[in-house]
């Protein structure tokens, strides 16, 4: 077993696993499990590349405060790296997201400030540069800060590429959020494996890629205002109501080959799926980029080989629609099983 001096330093090197029941015949399907990160999600990666990169600027400081608005995974990431380092920290995030994001960050010691939801991403966004202006807080603007594509280019990319030497790597399946890992992964891909087509994932309540609507924008990169192709949708973390700076990046250079349209109870499916069928345990995200690769898995050539990007841990999602139907209590079969047996019975409920 490895040693590292700190936790920071088993960020990244996640695993590439196969999928076995879940894949159509004749194709290789594989996914990328980044809930193996230690605080369960690529963003990680996002939190560590960022907070160095700072570092290593000058623009962060021994004792300063770190601001960021976030739906709780880059936030969990952050509050990692910050306590890690010392850094006080302070995220914004509307209160439409799952409540046991909010818990890990303040157990992590991190302040969190809840937004209007129907204010949206948009929403804690504003707040968390108005609280960076009013108190000189180091706000790490992860949709436009070029360290988090810079850090995927670096640590995400370069996984793929040796995870796949001397292999075929016919498609690579992402959806996007900040779009660092589609910006990042996909500079490594046109130059290394140009042969591998890339594919993009958006929630099809918020089809703001496929409407081909430009996002209004300040001089900074950050969003004038919500896109107007978005809809709320379950997949958390997936798309905001703004197409964020960095995924522009890849729209214009048109680093991606197709984009594919997910809806929300598909994605919850696939993560059951992949749950119940691989013993894979991931969130609706991972479900609904899997989704996607089951769509490309089924029309593409024989001996086709696809790698899926799976971006959380499903205990992001325990008081989400994802677990709606599973109880605390008994099912009835399980009660059939207790009482085929006379011990160790609970009393029937009053």
């Amino acid at each position: 077993m490895a040693k590292f001096d700190s936790i920071l330093d088993t960020v990244g090197r996640t695993p590439v696993v196969k999928i076995n029941k879940l894949a159509p015949a004749g194709v290789n399907l594989y996914v990328k499990v980044e809930a193996f990160n230690p605080l369960g999600s690529v963003k990680d990666r996002l939190a560590l590349g960022v907070i160095e990169a700072a570092e290593k600027s000058g623009e962060l400081k021994p004792g300063m405060t770190v601001v960021e608005a976030t739906s709780g995974n880059t936030g969990i990431g952050l509050a990692m790296v910050c306590a890690a380092k010392g850094y006080p920290l302070v995220i914004t995030m509307a209160e439409s997201f799952s409540v046991e994001r909010r818990k890990l960050m303040r157990f992590l010691g991190a302040k969190v400030v809840l937004t209007p939801a129907a204010e949206r991403a948009f929403g804690m966004v504003n707040k968390a540069q108005e609280l960076a202006k009013t108190h000189g807080w180091f706000m790490t603007r992860q949709f436009e800060n070029e360290a988090n594509p810079d850090m995927h280019e670096r640590t995400t990319g370069r996984e793929i590429v040796d995870d796949f030497a001397g292999e075929r790597l016919d498609y690579w399946v992402t959806g996007f959020g900040t779009g660092g890992t589609l910006t990042g992964v996909s500079r490594v891909l046109r130059k290394e494996r140009p042969e591998t087509k890339i594919i993009v994932c958006e929630p099809s309540d918020a089809p703001m890629l496929a409407s081909g609507v430009a996002q209004e924008r300040n001089a900074d990169g950050t969003p004038a205002k919500p896109h107007p192709a978005f809809k709320p949708h379950p997949m958390q973390g997936w798309s905001p109501d703004f197409i964020p700076r960095i995924t522009g990046e890849a729209v214009d250079a048109k680093a991606f080959d197709k984009l594919l349209s997910i809806a929300g109870p598909e994605a919850m499916k696939c993560a059951k799926a992949l749950a119940q069928q691989e013993g894979i345990f991931v969130g609706i995200t991972s479900g609904a980029t899997f989704a996607g690769a089951l769509e490309v898995a089924r029309q593409a050539e024989p001996g086709s080989t696809i790698l899926c990007m799976l971006p959380d841990t499903g205990e992001r999602y325990l008081s989400t629609p994802l677990f709606g139907d599973v109880g605390a209590d008994m099912s009835e079969d399980e009660l059939k099983i207790s009482n085929s047996t006379p011990s160790n019975r609970l009393p029937p409920k009053a």
